[in-house]
């Protein structure tokens, strides 16, 4: 802490950075980025950060409404994958947007029903049940397209490709939307302040009157609204529909959410951050690209910068109870 010799008053430095940490982080990758390429500041590239970071964030929320929550969801990626694989599938064979995104919501919806109910019910670890639901999900997209993509999907690329006001990304555009929901969500309704009930401390939210297996149901049903989203905007990116899409997807959406500020011991999160978690993430991703990093070195670079952050998270935390405790 330092003095302000005008005033007198001390100014925290340590707080202040910590409260900014991640915005400061996010203009350094602006700065690291311009320097690193000439084409980085492009707008096609902007276009395309924004084009790709928006399906990562769309998960992230789902994510960050989970882990507040005090639970996770490993089986995102290849729900993901199962729901925009059928809602690609019903858009080639009628030809309508609206019942091909209907049938990915509505399965997705199933798998994180299921995913609630194991979890609430039958009391088993969110990580353990998710995980299975991730092998399950991934088995029945392979089943359902015998292994082949399809590659002809007509207009539903559209969602993808289309701009509004022919500036901004729809991608972007749906991102955005699903940030707002979220932000709504926890924010001024009453399963938000559920979510962060149960999150903070589940004892003491069932002695309040909170039904705590309906609200976790809930969360995960919301969430798997979202992941479908994701799916359709994904396989639309792709211009194909690939059973092996979104591989691994849940971990950058955990990665978004945490870098934003999302407490891993749940009760604490926000949406704002997760949308500059997940910028972050984005952005790390596209300076890697344009400056030749091989995959799986980003791979590396990726866990590295999820175990940083958890740790950072729970050190935090530990910091905070000891100072409350002298």
């Amino acid at each position: 802490m330092s003095q302000n010799k005008s005033s007198g008053k001390t100014v925290n430095w340590s707080a202040i950075l910590n409260k900014y940490a991640i915005h400061i982080v996010l203009i350094v990758l602006f700065v690291v980025g311009t320097l690193a390429s000439d084409n980085f500041l492009t707008l096609k590239n902007i276009t395309n950060i924004l084009r790709q970071v928006s399906v990562q964030c769309v998960l992230a929320f789902g994510m960050t409404l989970l882990i507040i929550g005090g639970m996770i969801d490993l089986s995102m990626g290849a729900v993901a994958a199962l729901s925009g694989f059928v809602a690609c599938g019903v858009y080639v064979s009628t030809n309508q947007l609206i019942p091909a995104l209907l049938a990915a919501i509505i399965v997705s919806m199933m798998c994180g029903l299921v995913n609630g109910v194991t979890v609430t019910y039958f009391k088993l670890p969110p990580f353990i049940a998710t995980m299975g639901m991730d092998l399950v999900a991934r088995g029945i997209v392979y089943i359902y397209s015998g292994g082949n993509p399809i590659y002809q999907i007509g207009s539903f690329n559209k969602l993808s490709t289309g701009y509004l006001f022919g500036i901004v990304p729809f991608p972007t555009v749906v991102m955005l939307l699903i940030f707002l929901i979220t932000l709504v969500l926890l924010r001024k309704t009453k399963i938000g302040r559920q979510i962060y009930a149960v999150g903070g401390n589940e004892e003491a939210a069932r002695a309040s009157g909170i039904s705590v297996e309906k609200t976790k149901i809930k969360t995960y049903l919301i969430s798997s609204c979202f992941v479908a989203i994701a799916g359709c905007l994904l396989m639309a990116r792709l211009n194909s529909a690939m059973p092996d899409a979104a591989n691994g997807y849940h971990a950058d959406a955990v990665a978004a959410a945490v870098i934003g500020g999302t407490a891993f011991s749940g009760g604490i999160g926000t949406a704002s951050g997760t949308l500059i978690g997940g910028l972050i993430v984005g952005i790390l991703g596209n300076i890697l690209d344009l400056v030749g990093v091989q995959s799986y070195i980003q791979q590396v670079i990726r866990g590295s910068i999820i175990i940083a952050a958890v740790a950072w998270d729970i050190s935090s935390k530990n910091r905070k109870v000891r100072v409350a405790h002298r």
